[in-house]
């Protein structure tokens, strides 16, 4: 699940690449003689760190001379995996370097210093601005993140695709098989909330990645999906909701049966977030699913969920108790619209005018208004996990962090293992892990803000009790 904090989150998204533009570029002398910087002084690389509600991105500029001596530059992103994004106007006169970036409808505005070493400026998105300070630096960063698999991998991967015939969808996948005599058990993973591809990339992390290349290497087949219109997969995951993929998964699992490397009846679920809420539903429409795992998913409705995450992540960011209670009282107000205004032009007049009490900018306001409309987030909002848990008859793994500031295993474990229990499941394990965040990395706090500084991509400990429990449960089929 992504941060969901409805209003006053704002995420840095980075769209398609387009062409680079060239632009006038000056250098002189001001009015008073002082000499001012050339275009050649502002070549090179520039770091700086956004910090947007907690969350730290870099963003690094590199600049150089183009074509007639005019500068060109590339935006990137490390801590999203995201390099050479086109900067569409490079302007540098008197000291003073404008970048504009149209793919993503950004611009940075900064001061040249006199050290040559710094630029202090300002990056604007969506009618906001930001203080960014950029330094120049000898080389682009590298994210180290040990724990990704390097080839040639020690089993056999394969590209999939295969198609949900009841909407038409092509899902398109990696399957990874153990090169040891099978047929194997297996797993298909489901990613968290928003469009994910296969890896569940976030915040230079591929969590998917790392858990299917530790399955594999245990023995275990594990298939992952790039979500509807991410990577290779078609459809549109924005006019889908949490049922629509549990119909995804289905067709993932009848895939599995069809292939002679995999034992049909040691099919499992392993769901990440939201994908833990996807698990129980798909295990309870289909007798194939033989056990199911839950990382970090939801036993309450989404509003539940939505409330405890905004005060935990706005208490870490030292915001008032006063902040935190107007903050509740307006997603309440929010939320009532979405639960209770059915036509969809009724509800975004009345949350225009909720809105617009926050002095909330134009752009935010309408993406804002976008998303708590959209059929995935109302169906989000309230649903209710209880009752698909109480039909959950096969084997359960249910696991979250100590430290998960997104989905408290407080609030959510003891309502998991209670519907559970009040179903008479006869083999479920309910775990809270020590240190652990929302993506199951060690953490400090917890908070999503530490996310893309954890080198840990997911922790060892958890890696082993899911290959464990996976291991026994199969064992015993």
């Amino acid at each position: 699940m992504k941060i969901i904090i409805v209003i006053f989150v704002i995420i840095l998204s980075v769209f398609g690449l387009g062409c680079i533009s060239q632009n006038d570029n000056v250098s002189d002398q001001d009015d008073g003689g002082t000499v001012l910087a050339d275009q050649q002084d502002i070549q090179g690389i520039w770091q700086g760190v956004l910090e947007v509600s907690g969350t730290k991105l870099r963003i690094v500029f590199n600049i150089s001379s183009g074509q007639n001596s005019t500068l060109t530059a590339t935006m990137d992103s490390p801590d999203q995996e995201v390099t050479g994004i086109p900067v569409d106007k490079v302007t540098f006169q008197n000291d003073n370097l404008n970048l504009e970036v149209q793919s993503i409808r950004s611009a940075y505005n900064g001061m040249f210093s006199e050290d040559d070493q710094t630029i202090n400026g300002n990056w604007e998105q969506s009618g906001q601005s930001f203080p960014l300070i950029l330094q120049r630096i000898d080389k682009a960063p590298v994210l180290n993140r040990p724990q990704e698999p390097e080839r040639p991998y020690p089993y056999e991967d394969e590209e999939v695709i295969y198609k949900n015939e009841a909407t038409g969808i092509e899902l398109a996948g990696t399957l990874t098989l153990p090169r040891s005599e099978g047929p194997f058990p297996a797993v298909l993973l489901i990613t968290g909330s928003g469009a994910q591809d296969r890896n569940e990339t976030i915040l230079g992390h591929r969590p998917f990645l790392v858990l299917s290349d530790y399955m594999t290497r245990r023995g275990i087949a594990v298939l992952r999906v790039d979500d509807r219109g991410i990577g290779g997969s078609s459809g549109n995951v924005s006019h889908a909701t949490t049922e629509d993929f549990a119909g995804d998964v289905l067709t993932g699992v009848e895939y599995l049966k069809g292939r002679e490397e995999i034992d049909p009846v040691k099919i499992g679920l392993i769901g990440h977030s939201e994908g833990g809420i996807i698990a129980p539903m798909a295990a309870v429409r289909s007798e194939d699913v033989a056990f199911i795992v839950m990382m970090g998913g939801s036993g309450v409705t989404g509003e539940e969920i939505l409330y405890l995450q905004s005060e935990l992540m706005l208490i870490s960011e030292g915001v008032s108790d006063d902040e935190i209670t107007k903050n509740r009282e307006m997603q309440s107000r929010i939320f009532d619209v979405v639960k209770n205004e059915i036509d969809n032009a009724a509800a975004e007049k009345k949350l225009n005018v909720i809105l617009d009490e926050i002095e909330m900018p134009k752009e935010n306001k309408q993406a804002e208004i976008e998303k708590c409309l959209s059929p995935w987030f109302r169906y989000f909002l309230t649903y209710d996990p209880k009752p698909t848990l109480i039909n959950v008859q096969c084997p359960v793994l249910a696991i979250i962090g100590e430290k998960d500031m997104q989905v408290p295993s407080r609030q959510n474990l003891p309502v998991i293992e209670e519907a559970l229990r009040t179903g008479d499941n006869k083999d479920y394990t309910v775990m809270e892990l020590p240190d652990l965040n929302h993506l199951f990395q060690t953490a400090i706090t917890g908070s999503p803000s530490e996310y893309q500084q954890i080198e840990e991509t997911i922790s060892p400990t958890a890696l082993e009790v899911i290959g464990d429990w996976i291991l026994q449960h199969t064992e015993d089929i």
